[in-house]
């Protein structure tokens, strides 16, 4: 079984396209690279990416927010980062408002790969966090939720339990 983590790089130019997936590789991830968004949004539905990169602007006037889109339907928490070189003011906003990460070219090599392995950690202690609360009694969950909206987050609720 492959524990990398899958991440699918979607850009229409085919040197840049190559150049992710090299340094992906290189630093242990499994990549699949795709220049289109009707490729992109194929592969989407046939594999369990565990992050997504993609360019702003594709093929025909479509964009990475297609592919985006595409993949939330069924996976609504995935990673995604948008590459641009250039990018509106709305399209920043849009991926801010839906929790995309928005790295702009020419991409630094460093902060391409801190971002990414931000994303995938963060993800990876989200799906941890969500098993460790199913996990939880109905009555734990209760109270660590009333815990929180009292602004005690953070805080263990157990902590002040008397002895």
């Amino acid at each position: 079984m492959n524990n990398k983590p899958l991440i699918l790089v979607v850009d229409d130019e085919a040197s840049v396209l190559f150049t992710y997936r090299m340094i992906l590789e290189q630093q242990g991830y499994a990549a699949t690279a795709v220049e289109t968004c009707k490729q992109a949004v194929n592969e989407v539905h046939r594999h369990n990416f565990d992050l997504l990169l993609c360019d702003l602007s594709l093929e025909e006037k479509r964009t990475g927010f297609e592919v985006f889109d595409a993949a939330r339907e069924s996976k609504p928490d995935i990673p995604c980062v948008l590459l641009t070189g250039y990018a509106s003011k709305e399209a920043v906003d849009r991926a801010d408002r839906e929790g995309i990460a928005v790295l702009f070219k020419p991409i630094d090599i460093e902060e391409f790969l801190s971002t990414i392995a931000t994303l995938l950690k963060d993800h990876q202690h989200g799906k941890a966090h969500e098993q460790q609360i199913r996990k939880q009694s109905p009555l734990r969950r209760a109270w660590k939720d009333l815990w929180q909206d009292l602004g005690f987050s953070g805080q263990d609720p157990e902590l002040l339990r008397p002895k």
